[in-house]
């Protein structure tokens, strides 16, 4: 019998740090450290992230054939070393604060590696470079046999856009942009200036854009860049500090745009609105030149796509629409986490030359890589916390009871199956609620995830219906929420007069957001699109039936889904996990497994008050 050939992929140390395990082609598991320490983003050597996966897989370390990093560490510190002595002295601080963790962890990295997995004293260790890991995880996985690939991030070793082509088992560079001159890093750069977090609240950015108009566009294309037909690009580096301190801009980049940063969680004007509009408009065109130009290059007819950018679903919505290619495909876990999958694929396929054989449909599993857990599990955990909950035998009558708290406006927290990789909710770890009732969106926003009430919220809805809401192709999907797409004209509710003026002068969001747009308000945002996320029965399986379920009972095929957590935390994991932010937040029902608990009206207050002492340390206007 021939041996399985084991390779597990790891990235770590700068964000959101990540294991994936790929036996013999197939991806058996893969998940974010952050899911089992419970610190959001943890950057630090993904232990508990390995452990899983082996224990997923059935293996012990001694029986991994190889071991791959997603980047190489070196040349990054070539990289970082080059730039502070450029900028010296001015980029003291920053070297002063990175230099520790480099020569304590960074730079002995081979040594790391090889104390982590002493106990498999055989296994041979990989480094690829940053962008070939996020190529590789966009190709080897999708469902096409030849396709040209982009990968757009903030920085890997030097690279920060990179292109090519893939066929077979094997990705082709064919150009790159390199630092400091980043699409990732310019985006980042205006996510800080309007008080969000770099590297995390850059969604956020994204989801506020809708609520300004772009009338810096002009000014950011003008001043900052020197923009080129082709999506190539140079950054005026005066008005950045990234290169050589702590923060991302500069005084005269305040100055060009009127003010200092805003301070987080202060709040937001309407010039942070027109900020934001205005770069994810240059964001978009830079993108879209990009996408014309790979497609002139390579000759392919479909793209996939990579690096944090590649999170922007929005733009990714206009490349599917606009742009020349036929189809394109995004790796769910497009950010650093994406990179231990692909440097792990890399070495099965480009490396050892491995066949891959796409059948039509992607191989990543529906990103449900993590843990899970059966319903006897499940009972164990809730007789320890002394809590009661109806154990359904038939799947049927639990989708039936849930479908009806659902109807009836009920919020739904969800727990079942394989727990997703990457950042978005896809149905086995989500919160849901009826996209018909306007009052959902609010209520999710401030009495379940404590997050900032101008947040929109994804619609999952059956594939087969989807081109019947949103304006996508009936040959196009989007089971992995990346695709922002508008909502239907013929669902659409028009604005009157007063409505409009409120929209575009109101200077509390909640009232903007408080007006139906559509026949599904609660996940139609201010410009009527929708991050949509379609379902299908071979991905989704319980999930699907659920939503097929709802259907039969509403006549809508849409539900309301966003991440199981609250704000500040990571998704939950465990059957623990969501039983406390069920308790913790003002959430109706909970579905674990085929376990359903209602909440009675002690705990309803329990969870008001916790939420009360909650939303006193932000302030979500």
């Amino acid at each position: 019998m021939e041996e399985l050939t084991a390779i597990l992929g790891i990235s770590a140390f700068y964000h959101d740090s990540a294991a994936a395990l790929v036996v013999d082609g197939e991806i058996v598991a893969a998940s974010q450290e952050e899911r089992y320490t419970r610190r959001r983003h943890d950057a630090d050597f993904p232990d508990h992230a390995i452990e899983q996966c082996l224990r997923q897989a059935g293996l012990r370390r001694d029986q991994l054939d190889y071991v791959a990093y997603y980047e190489k560490p070196l040349t990054k510190f070539d990289r970082l070393l080059q730039t502070y002595l450029a900028y010296a002295p001015a980029g003291f601080p920053s070297f002063r604060v990175a230099m520790p963790v480099w020569m304590r962890t960074k730079v002995h990295l081979r040594r790391l590696l090889r104390s982590k997995f002493r106990d498999a004293s055989k296994v041979r260790l990989v480094f690829t470079d940053h962008h070939e890991s996020h190529a590789a995880s966009a190709f080897f996985p999708s469902p096409f046999d030849r396709a040209a690939f982009l990968t757009l991030d903030g920085v890997g070793e030097w690279s920060c856009t990179t292109f090519g082509s893939g066929s077979g088992n094997r990705i082709e560079f064919g150009g790159q942009m390199r630092f400091p001159h980043s699409l990732g890093l310019l985006y980042s750069a205006f996510t800080y200036y309007c008080g969000f977090k770099v590297n995390s609240g850059e969604y956020k950015l994204m989801g506020l854009a809708p609520y300004g108009k772009p009338i810096y566009a002009d000014l950011i294309q003008r001043e900052l860049i020197n923009l080129r037909p082709d999506g190539s690009f140079r950054l005026d580096l005066r008005y950045f500090k990234f290169c050589e301190g702590l923060r991302m801009v500069n005084g005269r980049f305040e100055a060009l745009f009127g003010g200092a940063a805003r301070h987080p969680e202060s709040n937001l004007e309407q010039r942070h609105m027109d900020l934001a509009a205005s770069i994810q408009m240059v964001l978009e065109d830079i993108v879209l030149r990009i996408v014309r130009e790979v497609h002139r290059r390579t000759g392919m007819d479909r793209l996939v796509l990579a690096g944090g950018v590649a999170l922007n679903c929005v733009a990714n919505g206009r490349i599917l629409r606009e742009g020349p290619f036929r189809d394109i495909w995004v790796q769910p876990a497009a950010g650093d986490a994406g990179g231990a999958l692909g440097a792990a694929l890399f070495v099965w396929h480009q490396l050892l030359g491995r066949p891959r054989n796409p059948a039509g449909g992607d191989i990543q599993k529906g990103s449900l890589l993590g843990p899970s857990f059966t319903s006897d599990e499940v009972a164990r955990v809730l007789e320890s916390k002394g809590r009661a909950g109806r154990r359904f035998t038939d799947e049927k009558a639990l989708l039936e009871e849930v479908s009806r708290h659902l109807a009836d406006g009920k919020i739904v927290g969800w727990f079942h199956g394989r727990m997703e990789f990457g950042p978005r909710a896809l149905g086995a770890r989500s919160i849901l609620g009826d996209p018909r009732n306007p009052a959902s969106q609010t209520t999710m926003n401030l009495k379940i995830k404590f997050r900032e009430s101008f947040r929109p919220f994804a619609p999952c809805v059956l594939r087969e219906r989807a081109s019947e809401h949103f304006d996508i192709a009936p040959e196009h999907e989007s089971p992995y929420m990346l695709v922002v797409a508008p909502v239907h004209e013929r669902h659409r509710i028009q604005l009157n007069e007063s409505d409009r003026k409120t929209m575009e002068s109101s200077p509390d969001l909640r009232e903007r957001v408080r007006m139906s747009r559509s026949h599904l308000p609660a996940i139609t945002h201010v410009d009527y699109s929708a991050r949509i996320q379609t379902v299908d029965a071979e991905r989704h399986g319980r999930f699907y039936r659920l939503l097929r379920t709802f259907e039969r009972l509403t006549g809508c095929p849409v539900v309301v889904n966003t991440s199981f957590n609250v704000r500040g935390e990571p998704i939950v994991c465990t059957p623990e996990e969501a039983l406390r932010c069920f308790l913790a937040t003002e959430m109706d029902v909970l579905v674990l497994e085929d376990f359903v608990l209602v909440k009675t009206e002690a705990e309803r207050h329990a969870a008001a008050k916790e939420r009360e002492e909650h939303l006193s340390k932000f302030d979500l206007d």
